[in-house]
């Protein structure tokens, strides 16, 4: 597919600010954010925690002492406020988003989400497999607190590496169209994710698989 132009790019990345700020008020309030009742959830931002508290930390740190050597300069103390309180919101906010906005195995759907950055809606009829498969990141991929998730060029595997790691591969009987940050959109048969209880998930969809095919015909489970 074409490449998104500029102004639909600068709308998605727009989009992503505003998701990981209202995932603040969700993270406070202790809700998720699309989980209906019948839903299962299934969180992966414990792989993460560790390395964002300590970036935050890192922030903090480095606030304080840019206070204290700009504190006769009025104008670059004000500026560097507020970008490093800008900087401290939005490294918690990816945590955030990573906590509101678990995995979801819901009524015929497997919902697989990148914190606020990219989400993939998997039909459960098109899974051909899903097992555990635990994973390092890919050489130059990105993991969940870095960046989007990665498809290699020329590849139809999408992997959500979370603490540069995957846990979960699902295999897929067609294709499923993924949307990027960027706005790109790869077809992929095989998705790559992480879940804090990895083997639990592929128990899970697994019998949720093995429910829809015990429902449909004989002749359409080929």
């Amino acid at each position: 597919m074409g490449t998104p132009g500029l102004a639909e790019r600068v709308r998605r990345l727009g989009g992503h600010e505003v998701r990981w700020l209202v995932s603040l008020g969700w993270w406070v309030a202790r809700r998720r954010i699309g989980v209906a009742a019948d839903d299962r959830a299934f969180g992966y931002a414990a792989a993460q925690a560790a390395l964002v508290y300590g970036l935050t930390f890192v922030c903090v740190v480095e606030t304080v002492g840019l206070a204290v050597l700009l504190r006769n300069h009025p104008v670059a103390h004000g500026v560097m406020l507020v970008v490093d309180v800008y900087a401290l919101l939005m490294m918690l906010g990816m945590q955030a988003a990573a906590v509101t906005r678990p995995h979801v195995l819901g009524s015929g759907v497997l919902w697989l989400r990148d914190a606020a950055r990219m989400e993939i809606r998997i039909p459960l009829e098109r899974i051909v497999s899903v097992r555990y498969d635990l994973r390092s990141a890919p050489a130059g991929s990105k993991s969940e607190a870095a960046g989007e998730a990665g498809v290699k060029r020329g590849s139809d595997v999408l992997s959500f590496a979370v603490g540069g790691q995957t846990s979960v591969t699902v295999e897929l009987r067609e294709p499923v169209v993924a949307v990027r940050l960027s706005g790109k959109r790869p077809a992929v048969r095989t998705v790559r994710f992480h879940a804090d209880d990895a083997r639990g998930m592929v128990a899970a969809v697994r019998t949720a698989v093995a429910a829809l095919d015990e429902g449909r015909p004989r002749a359409d489970r080929t």
